[in-house]
């Protein structure tokens, strides 16, 4: 595989320092809010995790409408008019004094929707052959942006009071415009990438889908149980005599030692089980962890064990749900796929915030972490009949224009030794593939594509 050049290095660094910016706004708040918003006036646990969620139901309503006015207006204009709302809601959120006003503040923060957009503007960077690589890079990021804000917000917390949260919130937000406008490389034209864009009109067969529809809501559920456990995590670590000063190093510990769960069940064990049943074992391990928070006494080493255990399992399910996506949507509709996915995602978070603030409200913390253990084993219900889809890599050929069209085309593209699945586009003159990467010889396609057929 061909390295990036040295504009796709740039994009690919400083659009994913943008995307951490943006998921912080998420991810920061989730271990501080739950605690720092109780001296709000008006506050109420169903209102504080509303505090929490609302950013992501912005996020889920808004993706598909900012990804659309980037396609007319540009990426970057709409990119640094997205981040100007979120410093907009960051001030708004830090100047309330009440639980209302940090509400409204959190959803002008999510109304700043670009997620979607930094991931067209990358595709718009990059050649062909490097989409999927810059992709895997931002897509790390995110899971590099949770740890942080998981270790970070409780260091912060011991510093300031939430509206100095906010402020730094805010600051992150000028930062990624100023790398937005200085730094992101000027995409020289629109291209067209069905990997990570939307086609509106296929959302509605990709709906009807079984198998992607086990999947979203796969992921739909891990995000409430997320957020819904941040929600009330860091009430029971006060609980359990766990100061404030000492969070951050409680999660640091957990997030460190997660490791020791991550890289056997992903690097060893996934060569050896289906996808499927890793997924089900996560899944129990995840309802594990739940219980065994609630039930924990509060001896620090026990605590980090038990967060060691939820971090490790939630690592693994979101490194296999997306994979899951990208093998099972049709070829050329990975990036409509992964909208679904993303939206759902978001609207996961927002429930979880609702509902783990209605939980600890109505019953308590350990009640309420207890019950979210038990949705897991719900999930169990769906999970076990998830397919487990073959490992397919998807490729995106450019095609030459006089020859797109060619009606032997199609038949000699699925003739090509390592080819399951061809798409063709004459519109994009591309076709997209659904390939077995090792057998795949790419000279073979790149001569059927760019000669004339005889």
């Amino acid at each position: 595989m061909s390295a990036f050049s040295p504009q796709e290095r740039r994009a690919a660094a400083s659009l994913s320092v943008v995307y951490i910016t943006r998921m912080m706004g998420l991810f920061l708040l989730l271990p501080v809010l739950s605690i720092l918003a109780q001296d709000l006036r008006g506050a109420t646990p169903l209102l504080m995790g509303l505090a929490v969620g609302i950013y992501a139901l912005f996020q889920a309503l808004l993706q598909i409408p900012f990804g659309l006015l980037s396609d007319r207006f540009g990426r970057k204009p709409v990119i640094l008019a997205g981040l100007g709302i979120f410093v907009l809601g960051s001030i708004v959120a830090a100047m309330a004094d009440s639980i209302w006003g940090v509400i409204v503040g959190r959803a002008l923060q999510g109304g700043g929707a670009i997620s979607a957009v930094v991931l067209a503007l990358a595709a718009d960077l990059t050649r062909d052959s490097q989409r999927t690589k810059i992709m895997a890079v931002i897509g790390a990021s995110i899971g590099l942006s949770f740890i942080v804000s998981i270790i970070l917000g409780p260091v912060l917390m011991s510093a300031l009071d939430l509206s100095g949260i906010f402020y730094c919130i805010a600051l992150s937000g000028v930062i990624a415009a100023i790398i937005v406008y200085f730094v992101v490389p000027e995409p020289s034209g629109k291209s067209k990438d069905r990997n990570v864009s939307l086609v509106v009109a296929e959302v509605p067969a990709l709906l009807l889908n079984r198998e992607l529809l086990r999947i979203d809501f796969g992921i739909l559920l891990l995000h409430l149980l997320i957020t819904a456990s941040f929600v009330c995590i860091p009430l029971r670590l006060l609980e359990l005599g766990i100061v404030v000063p000492f969070h951050w190093k409680v999660y640091l510990i957990g997030a460190l030692a997660s490791l020791l769960i991550v890289i056997p069940m992903i690097g060893i064990v996934e060569k050896k089980l289906p996808v499927n049943r890793m997924m089900m074992i996560s899944i129990i391990g995840l309802a594990v962890a739940e219980i065994l928070v609630a039930f924990t006494s509060g001896n620090f080493w026990l605590v980090c064990f038990c967060l060691m255990v939820f971090f490790g399992f939630l690592s693994v399910l979101e490194s296999v749900l997306p994979s899951l996506v990208s093998r099972t949507a049709p070829a050329a509709l990975r990036g409509t796929a992964m909208g679904i996915y993303s939206t759902s995602q978001f609207f996961g978070a927002f429930l979880g915030g609702v509902l783990g603030g209605w939980l600890v409200g109505a019953v308590g913390t350990v009640a309420c972490l207890i019950l979210l253990g038990v949705l897991c084993l719900a999930w169990l219900l769906v999970a076990r009949f998830m397919q487990n889809p073959p490992k397919l890599g998807v490729y995106r050929l450019p095609i030459d224009a006089a020859i797109i069209r060619e009606p032997s085309l199609y038949e000699k593209l699925t003739g090509v030794r390592g080819v399951e699945e061809v798409t063709i586009i004459p519109s994009e003159n591309a076709a997209y593939l659904k390939v077995r990467r090792k057998e795949l010889d790419e000279k073979i396609l790149l001569d059927l594509t760019s000669n004339r057929l005889q």
